[in-house]
């Protein structure tokens, strides 16, 4: 991976800093997995015209809190005065709605385009910009996935990348649903502004 330039004063150190961080906060498994999301999210901002540091630091900060014990979560919707009815809801959600407090506050990035498409990378959003929908659509198709569509929906991205959006809240939808478990109303949400 070439180093990329952190020229929008985004992040006030080096990525290889970051990367030190990000690595520490998780297992080598995870961090692995942020790494393809990383490259990912490249090849689809420049496919889509975003700036190639929103998209590195968007895609490297994702999982940072996903690793984290449910009591960290829980102390930082109290004390960010977060919506509580987040309190029904687990680490799939949390990590990325919950977790985005945890970046701002341990890791210094504040810029709200990278925080608000790490708290809708789970559950995406009815409004979401290229960012969000780049950073929702890399998580989902880095090279490391390997479930039935897969290849369908990485070349849909690079085609259509609202569609693909749709694709995957549908196909995420359909899959909750099979399992019988409950469905994050964001969720639902997202499914009625994204389907196809």
């Amino acid at each position: 991976m070439t180093e990329i330039d952190y020229q929008m004063h985004i992040y006030a150190a080096s990525r290889a800093g970051l990367l030190e961080k990000i690595a520490a906060a998780m297992s080598a498994k995870r961090f692995e997995h942020v790494l393809r999301v990383e490259e990912m999210a490249l090849r689809l901002a420049e496919c889509w015209g975003v700036p190639a540091e929103l998209a590195s630091l968007a895609a490297l900060v994702h999982d940072y809190a996903k690793e984290r014990p449910d009591a960290d979560f829980l102390l930082v919707i109290e004390q960010e005065g977060l919506d509580p009815t987040l309190r029904d809801w687990g680490n799939n959600v949390w990590h990325g709605v919950v977790g985005a407090e945890l970046v701002k506050s341990e890791l210094g990035i504040m810029h709200e385009e990278i925080l608000d498409a790490m708290r809708q990378h789970t559950v995406g959003a009815a409004h979401m910009t290229k960012l969000s929908q780049i950073l929702y659509m890399a998580d989902y198709i880095e090279l490391g996935r390997t479930f039935p569509g897969v290849e369908e929906v990485r070349a849909l991205a690079f085609d259509d990348l609202a569609a693909s959006v749709g694709w995957q809240t549908q196909h995420t939808l359909k899959y909750l649903i099979e399992k019988s478990v409950p469905v994050y109303p964001g969720t639902l949400t997202t499914y009625n502004a994204w389907s196809v």
